[in-house]
């Protein structure tokens, strides 16, 4: 038996000044390793553990045995449910090309429109949200990214727009599962009856639908520069603004769980209307064969970035001759300015198509009020504390974090097998093919499993030791101010966790709590902390190892962070702007005054 071990936030010299110096250490380990050192993840997120595990010990007096099985629980959840989904999902995709079906679906998407600017938006932002809506937990990147790949997009593109598009639908994904968390930890943090799950919803309906509105406008400025906005502008604005509202009013007037449902429908409604009457005055070729030099207005930029990057042409590591299941599938061509003669029948096009209405069948039926309290019980789902592990809290309570829960039927990644399954049936997959498809799925993924466990075990460690409580500490003593800083500690939690729900789950109540002794609005800081969330999504190792490894570029992360966190940064001031506004007399009109 393991000594017990409570949490304390001030270990050095009875200071949270202090000790968050040293709690910044791991933080700053893995960020520094990736975006300086450009070293790769997996090697990154062990050296970074190593670290968080040493403050862990040495700093917190956190016995070293509730250290390793800290960290081995986040290993664990880093693999289920996390990794579960992600393999899963890229196999379902793997299928698609040993069939064919991939080039027929890529074919399909260019009839709508040849241009690689529109169909991200539809692609990256439109399906990704619906995806993320249903899923969560990485496959909008998982699948999106590849799919961007079969289109034509450059590796290192395809995973950029994957990350960034990735945002906006973040705090309602899973069916609203960080705002029903938010809700859970907040309820009794503070005397407020606002702190419930439709309030707080509706609160950060009022904050995300600002990023979407922004986000297809980005995604074509990442892809094709000033060019790419002032040719595509309509289409990302309608995409944009449609989901916005969308958002907006389904979070407060209709349901939160089916916010981003709703939003993402509508959205790729309005944009299929609008490409009957409308197309872009030019249809460059962006595609990733073409794409071997320079061209004006087009750019791989990012905030303080400008042209291409040397060595990003014909050479670059894991471009489409390294795309998953290329074994026994035909490399996909690239999009180019005009649509390849060949016509695919109806069924065909059905066929190809199936994989992703089976996948949103199945999560919609699963997801269903009686099917999901079903399978939330046992024997579907179990719950048990992590062996040995014996955490209490600040407050001398035991940790939520120590329970580990198994859903192994109502996961993600068993859904994804059972739509696998499927595929094969729909794609005339031999089981032999489909077996060996999912073999070297893992073989391919090898470098992010490492990745994402490591990263969790960070996470859970840093959160399990206390090192996150004093980050968290010190920014609240900020007063007033944290009214700007509280977007901040959210992209914190998710950057590190890779989850919103987690970074709710975490914070939420700090937020709440630093609140009302600064005499701030708790439900204003509370829907913060999610909305500012979702953009450290794009720059979490753990999302990064997804969109590399999908696109043959594992080990290139690094490479790929310094691509997204400019967009990262600048937007989330944008939400610590609005949200220090929403708390003055300017704003404060967007913040509900009554449950």
């Amino acid at each position: 038996m393991f000594d017990q071990f409570q949490i304390v936030t001030d270990p050095v010299g009875d200071s949270v000044a202090v000790s968050a110096l040293f709690a910044v250490l791991p933080l700053l380990t893995l960020f520094v390793l990736l975006g300086v050192l450009r070293m790769r993840a997996w090697l990154a997120g062990v050296i970074s553990l190593a670290v968080a595990l040493v403050v862990a010990v040495a700093v917190y007096a956190m016995p070293a045995g509730q250290a390793l099985l800290s960290a081995t629980e986040g290993a664990a959840f880093g693999f289920f449910p996390i990794l579960w989904i992600v393999i899963n999902a890229i196999w379902v995709y793997n299928l698609t090309v040993v069939s064919g079906h991939f080039d027929v679906l890529r074919r399909s998407m260019e009839r709508v429109s040849p241009d690689m600017r529109v169909q991200a938006v539809i692609v990256a932002f439109c399906f990704g949200a619906l995806l993320e809506a249903l899923a969560g937990f990485g496959t909008p990147v998982a699948v999106t990214v590849v799919m961007l790949m079969a289109l034509g997009f450059r590796p290192i593109k395809a995973a950029a727009v994957a990350l960034i598009a990735n945002t906006a639908p973040v705090a309602f994904g899973a069916l609203a599962t960080p705002i029903t968390t938010l809700g859970t930890v907040t309820a009794g943090a503070a005397d407020d009856p606002r702190l419930n799950t439709d309030t707080l919803g509706a609160m950060v309906g009022r904050q995300t639908p600002v990023l979407a509105v922004v986000v297809p406008l980005v995604l074509v400025a990442v892809i094709d520069g000033k060019r790419g906005v002032r040719q595509t502008w309509p289409v990302a604005l309608v995409a944009g603004v449609v989901f916005a509202g969308a958002q907006f009013a389904a979070s407060n007037y209709i349901s939160v769980p089916l916010t981003d449902i709703i939003a993402a429908l509508l959205a790729a409604a309005a944009v299929m209307l609008l490409l009957r009457g409308w197309r872009p005055v030019e249809t460059p070729d962006l595609s990733a064969r073409a794409d071997t030099g320079s061209s004006p207005g087009r750019a791989d930029s990012s905030p303080g970035r400008a042209g291409n990057e040397p060595g990003r042409a014909d050479n670059e590591p894991g471009r489409a001759d390294n795309e998953p299941g290329r074994a026994d599938g035909e490399l996909p061509k690239p999009s180019g300015v005009a649509v390849e003669a060949r016509r695919d029948t109806a069924a065909e096009v059905l066929r190809a198509y199936a994989p992703y209405l089976v996948i949103i069948v199945i999560f919609s039926i699963v997801n269903l009020g009686p099917v999901k309290a079903a399978l939330a019980e046992e024997p579907w789902t179990v719950a048990f504390g992590w062996p040995g592990l014996d955490v209490l809290g600040a407050n001398g309570k035991p940790l939520a974090s120590t329970t580990f829960t198994l859903g192994w039927l109502p996961a993600a990644g068993t859904l994804m097998i059972l739509a696998g399954i499927l595929t094969a049936v729909v794609l005339r997959v031999a089981p032999g093919r489909a077996v060996r498809a999912y073999g070297r799925t893992y073989v391919e993924l090898r470098h992010a499993i490492v990745t994402v466990m490591a990263v969790l075990a960070l996470a859970y460690v840093l959160n399990q030791s206390g090192q996150t409580n004093t980050l968290g500490e010190f920014l609240a003593q900020a007063g007033g101010f944290f009214v700007f800083l509280a977007s901040i500690l959210g992209w914190i939690g998710v950057a590190v966790t890779g989850s919103d729900t987690s970074a709710n789950a975490l914070f939420g109540a700090l937020q709440v709590q630093t609140a009302a002794k600064a005499g701030l609005d708790p439900l204003l800081l509370a829907a913060a902390n999610s909305s500012g969330g979702v953009l450290g999504k794009m720059i979490s190792p753990q999302n990064l190892a997804i969109a590399a490894s999908a696109v043959g570029m594992a080990g290139k992360e690094g490479d790929i962070f310094r691509r997204v966190v400019g967009w990262s940064v600048v937007l989330l001031l944008v939400m610590c702007v609005l949200v220090a506004l929403q708390g003055t007399p300017v704003l404060d009109w967007m913040v509900p005054t009554t449950p």
